[in-house]
């Protein structure tokens, strides 16, 4: 409800790049499922579904071609974790998974990339959105947080 009424926190209230401010929070405030070296992983704070992540380089960029190597690699790594995690706390029939190039590409965040990571489940489209613009969330984010940080692999040793 923060993002239709327009509240404080609620990721488009033109108070800098929210995706730059994050990592500086807990991982709980932030919704933060996992931090790497140049990257980490972020519960989308207006899901699509329960469990639609985002994988975002700490570097502000909204070009893609600009990663460095190890950001590029790190970004793969991690998408391919996040899938794992979501995966083994809620088996989704399926995913999308992809990057909002530009704003004309459904970026609303274009300035900094980041990689979307959509669980799927057959019939996830239900009625509620189609007549009435509304979308049913059965799961509060914190405990969606909980549940994915818990399942993502441990990091090589």
């Amino acid at each position: 409800m923060a993002y239709i009424t327009g509240e404080p926190g609620n990721g488009r209230d033109g108070d800098g790049c929210p995706l730059c401010a994050i990592p500086a929070k807990s991982d709980e405030d932030g919704l933060i499922l996992h931090r790497g070296r140049t990257a980490y992983a972020v519960l989308n704070l207006h899901p699509y579904n329960p469990g639609h992540l985002m994988v975002v380089p700490y570097r502000h960029t909204g070009v893609f071609e600009t990663l460095t190597d190890d950001e590029s690699r790190e970004l793969t790594t991690m998408t391919q974790d996040a899938l794992r995690a979501v995966q083994a706390a809620s088996s989704p029939h399926g995913f999308n998974i992809g990057l909002n190039l530009g704003g004309v590409a459904g970026g609303s965040l274009s300035a900094h990339l980041h990689q979307h990571v959509v669980p799927r489940w057959s019939g996830d489209a239900n009625f509620m959105t189609v007549l009435d613009n509304t979308k049913i969330m059965p799961q509060l984010l914190a405990d969606t947080r909980a549940m994915i940080a818990a399942a993502w692999p441990a990091d090589p040793a």
